[in-house]
């Protein structure tokens, strides 16, 4: 049994020799109790009924969370992802679990078809996945893993491993999918930005043609109240979607949706700095890496930033000019950590105004638009409070030295987290529990903020540390 199977099995009253002091004893140990649920052996599921399989950028997040506890099983997370890797760099947003029956998640595997389909693009014969991917995450995740212990990473060969995967999975993003021309990576299908009904897509996807009604099942119905799930005719647009995309083999650059995605690539370019970093305790530079980074921040500010909205937006490729919708995904580069001061400095006054109003009408940032006509804040990703985003955000504010208010951000993310029951969302104003409860990446990032970062880590380190 390891460390945290042994925190999982103890009673609550038990003091944990390992745990943070005073109050946060209670959060740390239910949050491990979450994580240990959701193992099934070599990675954790987000949910055990929601989500029975394993999902790419939530793997990302939980091993983030899971360093705390167990370095060893923060890095078998990652490798067991990186394992189901197509040979042509794609990391695929499922990795699905063959014992797991097919109607226990639609897409299924079946629907997939990813070694059949996917096999002029490299899909793994013996592993079954989806053929499309979530934001890359992982690079960060990597580094931050290794830091957690550096010693069983560098005993066990971690970043060697994995550092080659990792490298083909940005060469992908970079060159396959830069649809637009203009550097930046595009998403193909709603669901691969991760935030999957946000009303950023509700205007390129209205030239998409539903999927007949009959032609599928929607499993996530059996989980959730129809009101705060997507609705039948978006379903339909996203199946017609990610049909076409099979059936054109896996081919990027031929399908209706192509949108850049500010936080899809602010997640790259984070993940760019991270893998420079690898590189330099392999025994490289990293300097190229950097640079690319670099360049990747100047195409994001010149291509998705609104000076009139104050932050980034969606760029429509195939439709032409900005998604005129406010969403937390154009706050989310202020994480980076060369972003230009005065965007750095635009974006917190967004994230402070009363279109997502953080830290006074609303404890964690809404999904989208306060004001907007399209805000609900209980329909997934039109308005709600997630939990990863908030991680994004703490971390963005405290790099540009926004310590208050990153401070106000983490003791939200904690109290939110334990009186949700680690939901997977919240209403931003009452925080009132949405979704599934026992969320993994929920209890992951609740994890992280609960215990202090290394003095070199990436939110305090400059690019060329």
């Amino acid at each position: 049994m390891d460390r945290i199977a042994a925190l999982a099995a103890r009673p609550t009253e038990r003091p944990v020799v390992y745990d943070p002091p005073g109050t946060a004893r209670s959060l740390h140990t239910a949050a491990a109790r979450v994580l240990e649920a959701n193992w099934t052996g070599a990675s954790t599921v987000p949910s055990r009924g929601l989500y029975p399989h394993q999902w790419s950028w939530d793997s990302a997040f939980i091993a983030i969370g899971l360093r705390h506890l167990s370095p060893l099983r923060a890095q078998t997370e990652l490798e067991t992802l990186l394992a189901a890797q197509w040979g042509d760099g794609r990391i695929p947003h499922i990795v699905f679990n063959p014992s797991v029956p097919l109607d226990a998640y639609f897409p299924s595997p079946d629907f997939w078809r990813s070694s059949t389909a996917g096999r002029a693009a490299g899909a793994p014969r013996t592993v079954q996945t989806s053929g499309i991917v979530q934001p890359p995450v992982h690079a960060l995740a990597a580094w931050l893993v290794h830091r957690a212990d550096p010693g069983l990473s560098r005993g066990r060969g971690f970043l060697a491993r994995v550092y080659p995967k990792l490298a083909a999975w940005h060469r992908y993003l970079l060159h396959r999918r830069d649809l637009g021309g203009g550097g930046l990576a595009s998403v193909v299908h709603p669901w691969e930005q991760g935030m999957d009904n946000s009303p950023c897509w509700d205007a390129p996807l209205a030239r998409v043609a539903p999927a007949p009604a009959r032609s599928f099942r929607r499993a996530d119905l059996d989980h959730g109240a129809p009101e705060d799930r997507p609705t039948d005719l978006d379903y339909g647009r996203y199946v017609r979607l990610a049909t076409d995309y099979r059936d054109g083999g896996y081919a990027d650059g031929t399908g209706a949706f192509a949108v850049e995605d500010p936080a899809f690539n602010a997640l790259l370019i984070a993940s760019e700095h991270a893998l420079a970093r690898i590189a330099r305790e392999l025994g490289a530079t990293g300097t190229a890496r950097h640079a690319r980074a670099e360049r990747l921040t100047g195409a994001l500010v010149e291509r998705l930033w609104d000076p009139e909205r104050e932050m980034f937006c969606c760029r429509d490729v195939r439709g032409g000019g900005l998604i005129p919708e406010r969403s937390v995904s154009g706050l989310v580069p202020l994480l980076l950590p060369t972003l230009p001061g005065r965007t750095a400095e635009a974006l917190m006054r967004t994230a402070r105004g009363p279109h997502f109003s953080l830290g006074d009408t609303t404890r964690l940032v809404p999904s989208y638009d306060l004001l907007g006509e399209a805000f609900d804040p209980h329909r997934y990703w039109r308005g709600p409070a997630w939990f990863n985003t908030a991680w994004l955000m703490e971390r963005g504010l405290r790099t540009h030295g926004a310590h208050h208010s990153a401070d106000a951000l983490r003791r939200s993310v904690l109290e939110l987290a334990a009186g949700s029951g680690f939901a997977e969302y919240v209403d931003p104003y009452t925080g009132e529990a949405c979704g599934t409860a026992d969320f993994s990446w929920t209890a992951a990032l609740a994890l992280d903020l609960l215990h202090d970062e290394p003095a070199d880590d990436t939110r305090t380190a400059s690019p060329t540390a």
